[in-house]
């Protein structure tokens, strides 16, 4: 089995800093292409969450990437018009063979991997579509909003809630004062971490698994033998891949709150309460608070994150809020002002926590008009393509968003790791009150697998 060529990542990292640079073949600020030409897409993760875009036929995937060849022979039998798209098993092969042929590079792989595979192309000129979280370190994140804007790409981040009308309804509700000024903010997720299916950790070694190559799919982190207890599901409960179920969730139903109230810079983070703890893994529970000072005219805010079996308590004037798709009641409580409010775990459908009350609202037409334009119906991959082809405006959750959305959550994550409270100094990117935590703002990597540091260089 093909294992991952140092060399020649190294070699094209060189190239492009001695100005090997690509454009685009759609560039920002680009009318759009001619009208025999379409927005071509490469796919790096073919199965998961990548099944909700790839077989969407309005697309024109040209090439599929993946370490495990089984994954993309599963997809291609669900979509058989994906039948004779050319696959690979290592993206930069992939981008070496096919480069010019790619518009957008579509990143749906596990959380560990999302920052080389997106740098590797912007650094080609590929404008990107990465699935949420955005990256899996702080560091990371500030990375990508220095890469974007130097290599000039369109980006987005994979939180469907972004594009929906809700989120933008909430927003006008609260600009116009309905909600007063709100000083707390409870979301909660109801799953925990994930099914652990070693009881020991590190898990064994086991035979790594015809077609699958093992060392790729490892990346930048530290060399791991294979168990099935990582791939392909279980991958997200460990530290070193994922990014439990805060970073799995947080960039959907606190992407609402984070958005409309501004709140991107936490002075601490403080874990709560912590359950089921062990090395290597998320705690299966957790509640983690983040406090945030006030921002021009807001108050200040707390932001609570609750998961497992920790919902928190409803506000008093609640009688019976409800996600209106699927049922599930679980978002986030908004408090402050005379009433309290809720958005489902999409940050999407904003409600009033006391029914009666936002009925007599909707038949009094009290609510405020539009303003924020809506986006049309199609998702943010979509949003992306129309950004790219020139038919629509820059995605919602370009990566001058989602980066922020995304550190405030690795921030939770480390409080999750290592408990207790946190004191941040954003400006600086600095933790001041625990410095031995510094160090997990940025996480090491193999050699080879080095990005960005030369976007941080004077």
């Amino acid at each position: 089995m093909k294992t991952i060529n140092r060399r020649h990542l190294l070699k094209s990292s060189a190239l492009l800093g001695a100005g090997a640079f690509l454009l685009p073949r759609f560039s920002i600020g680009q009318s759009g292409p001619a009208p025999s030409k379409r927005v071509n897409l490469a796919f790096v993760g073919c199965n998961g969450i990548a099944l909700t875009y790839i077989g969407e036929k309005s697309f024109n995937v040209v090439a599929m990437c993946d370490v495990d060849s089984k994954r993309i022979t599963e997809t291609k039998a669900k979509f058989p018009h994906l039948a004779q798209i050319k696959e690979f098993s290592d993206y930069r092969v992939m981008l070496d063979k096919m480069g010019a042929d790619i518009d957008i590079v579509v990143v749906s792989t596990p959380d560990h991997t999302h920052f080389p595979i997106t740098m590797e192309a912007m650094q080609r000129g590929k404008h990107v579509f990465t699935q949420k979280p955005l990256t899996h370190d702080v560091w990371q994140a500030r990375t990508l909003v220095k890469a974007a804007e130097k290599y000039k790409v369109q980006t987005c981040m994979g939180n469907q809630g972004h594009t929906t009308d809700g989120i933008r309804q909430m927003r006008e509700w609260y600009e116009a004062g309905l909600l007063g000024q709100v000083k707390s903010v409870k979301a909660w997720f109801p799953g925990g971490a994930g099914n652990r299916l070693s009881s020991v950790y590190p898990p064994p070694a086991e035979p790594v698994p015809n077609g699958l190559d093992w060392d790729n799919w490892v990346g930048p982190v530290a060399e791991t033998p294979y168990n099935k207890a990582y791939a392909p599901f279980n991958w997200r409960q460990f530290v070193q891949f994922g990014s439990g179920k805060l970073g799995d969730w947080f960039c959907h139903i606190c992407d609402g709150p984070v958005w409309i109230l501004d709140l991107f810079e936490p002075t601490a983070i403080e874990a709560v309460k912590l359950e089921d703890e062990k090395d290597g893994y998320y705690p299966a529970a957790s509640i983690i608070k983040m406090d945030f000072p006030s921002r021009g005219d807001k108050a200040p805010c707390t932001l609570t994150w609750h998961d497992g079996k920790n919902k928190p308590a409803p506000p008093a004037d609640a009688n019976g809020t409800k996600n209106e798709k699927g049922g599930k009641e679980f978002g986030s409580y908004w408090e402050g002002g005379e009433d309290s409010y809720f958005l489902d775990n999409r940050s999407d459908h904003p409600t009033l926590c006391n029914k009666e009350k936002m009925a007599e609202l909707k038949r009094s037409n009290a609510f405020p008009s539009q303003k924020y334009p809506r986006v049309p119906k199609g998702g943010p991959l979509q949003e992306l393509v129309r950004a790219v082809s020139g038919e629509g405006p820059a995605a919602g959750s370009s990566f001058d968003y989602a980066a922020r959305l995304t550190e405030v959550g690795c921030l939770g994550m480390i409080a999750q790791r290592f408990g207790g409270r946190i004191e941040w100094d954003s400006k600086n990117m600095k933790i001041t009150n625990r410095p031995e935590l510094n160090t997990y703002l940025k996480q090491p990597v193999r050699k080879g697998w080095e990005y960005g540091e030369d976007l941080w260089k004077a």
